[in-house]
């Protein structure tokens, strides 16, 4: 979705204490531009579960959400569970949602699409290494 691809080359701004948390169509309208199964809660905050094949795929994921955290200065919720991680955003100063929630939920999709990635490529290539092991002994033979 492009309208993604530009909320996710925003950078979170501080948020100021004492600002409106988004409602209504402002939220409507960025909610609209994250990638499916992000859930608005209550106008409240942001979530979305992720699912891994395993603990060390779900924590790289995890590692990967706390850099880009770092980055932003903006910090998610994050429960880490084997082969499962769960992301909840929201802007504490505002106690509601902000379009820095937003602009962090996009770059954590990025990261997954990242992560995807780099698991497909990786399958490919042990599949690729046990082709050539498996010639390798056809010709020992």
């Amino acid at each position: 979705m492009n309208s993604r691809c530009d909320l996710s080359k925003k950078k979170c701004i501080p948020c100021q204490g004492g600002a409106a948390p988004l409602k209504g169509s402002s939220l409507v309208e960025l909610h609209q531009q994250l990638e499916k199964n992000w859930k608005v809660i209550d106008e409240h905050h942001l979530e979305k579960e992720y699912f891994f094949k395993n603990f060390r795929e779900a924590l790289a994921f995890t590692n990967g959400v706390g850099v880009i955290a770092e980055e932003e200065g903006h910090h998610p919720d994050v429960f880490l569970a084997y082969g499962k991680v769960k992301i909840q955003l929201w802007t504490h100063k505002i106690n509601g949602l902000s379009e820095n929630d937003f602009i962090l939920a996009a770059k954590i999709e990025d990261q997954a699409h990242l992560l995807s990635k780099h698991a497909i490529a990786k399958a490919y290539l042990h599949g690729l290494e046990k082709v050539l092991e498996d010639a390798w002994h056809i010709n020992e033979l």
